[in-house]
């Protein structure tokens, strides 16, 4: 029987909402996917993103508090992060700028 994503250090009722609605229906498959794709779904489905979440993911799936890395290996994940974010094709556009879009305010978005 799958476990849930709350049984997964770290992850709380919101963040396991969240990776729900992006596909992830258990901590089986969270684990599969390991945390750089599991984020990277996020990103891609609309989240925001935001280091503390994205560590506090890793840190869990490591079964580690999720503010114990440190030094070079905080470093080492900002990077990871900030490589995820730049990869990362959100679907849509969020809030006035969709609107804009949609009223021929801004010119359209290639790509």
């Amino acid at each position: 029987m799958p476990q849930p994503l709350t049984s997964v250090r770290n992850i709380g009722p919101a963040m396991a909402d969240a990776l729900s609605a992006v596909g992830i229906a258990d901590a089986d498959m969270l684990h599969d996917l390991g945390p750089d794709a599991a984020y990277l779904r996020l990103l891609n489905g609309g989240s925001r993103p935001h280091f503390i979440a994205y560590y506090a993911l890793v840190m869990g799936m490591q079964g580690r508090p999720w503010n114990d890395a440190k030094g070079a290996e905080k470093d080492a994940l900002r990077g990871r992060f900030d490589g995820l974010k730049a990869q990362s094709q959100p679907d849509g556009i969020p809030g006035i700028e969709r609107i804009l879009d949609e009223i021929g305010v801004r010119p359209a978005r290639s790509g």
